[in-house]
């Protein structure tokens, strides 16, 4: 017989609760997340050394959402021992925490960056970087209002458009080579930016990976096939960043 009674009932509305506040918080980090992105991508195209410094030392505040949420997935997976559609969202909320907390510090990476080159003379092979800037913003909106609304279907969108920004991230880094060898002191000013797209093409890379979490969520089944990737062959693997 199915447990009944004021108990029972206080029990579901405390767990709902709990579930609530998960839910809010990793809402919170990923508003956050958002705008890091954005402020950090306004840094660079306004050479605004000031706002760089001011989104890096807010990186510690998605941090502190990062580490609430370990807080509250720990305390839902012992104390109420949740199971199948629960379990889904309370472990999916911990993965999206931890792909938020990596575009934060990639963000944080582009804004560090931006403060270097700051120092020495703009380099004209920057002007497509806003471009492919507000792809991957577009990629994070869409994602998080993926998993806010519980739609497999947006999500898949987000899952197969990261492709495009894969795309303008080799691109990109083929026109950098190219006036790295034209002149040699692009070079300093290249290097920084080859390192400042890779960052932002790491972050759609994680929105990707908040698609495929929300997609598994909601439906109960991975994302079917390869995931989409443009052509990396002439882009030089400049590993990842720590912020």
């Amino acid at each position: 017989m199915a447990p009944s009674g004021p108990n029972h009932q206080h029990t579901v509305t405390s767990f709902d609760d709990e579930l609530r506040k998960l839910n809010n918080t990793i809402s919170r980090m990923g508003g956050l997340a958002e705008t890091q992105l954005t402020q950090a991508l306004k840094a660079l195209s306004q050479r605004d050394s000031d706002l760089a410094s001011r989104v890096v030392s807010q990186d510690a505040q998605i941090d502190q959402h990062d580490q609430e949420v370990q807080n509250l997935v720990v305390r839902l997976l012992a104390l109420r021992q949740p199971m199948a559609d629960d379990l889904r969202l309370i472990v999916g909320a911990l993965k999206v925490s931890a792909d938020l907390e990596r575009i934060g510090d990639y963000a944080a990476n582009v804004a560090k960056r931006t403060m270097v080159i700051n120092q020495i003379p703009p380099v004209k092979a920057a002007g497509p970087i806003p471009l492919m800037g507000r792809l991957v913003q577009e990629l994070i909106k869409d994602v998080l209002d993926a998993y806010v609304e519980r739609d497999e279907d947006k999500a898949l969108d987000v899952w197969r458009r990261d492709e495009e920004v894969d795309e303008m991230h080799t691109s990109l880094t083929r026109e950098f080579i190219t006036y790295m060898m034209e002149d040699p002191r692009n070079i300093t000013s290249c290097t920084h930016l080859m390192f400042i797209i890779k960052n932002i093409e790491r972050i759609g890379d994680h929105a990707t990976n908040i698609a495929e979490t929300v997609h598994f969520t909601v439906s109960g089944r991975p994302i079917s096939g390869q995931r989409p990737k443009g052509d990396a062959g002439s882009a030089p693997d400049l590993g990842n960043e720590t912020a």
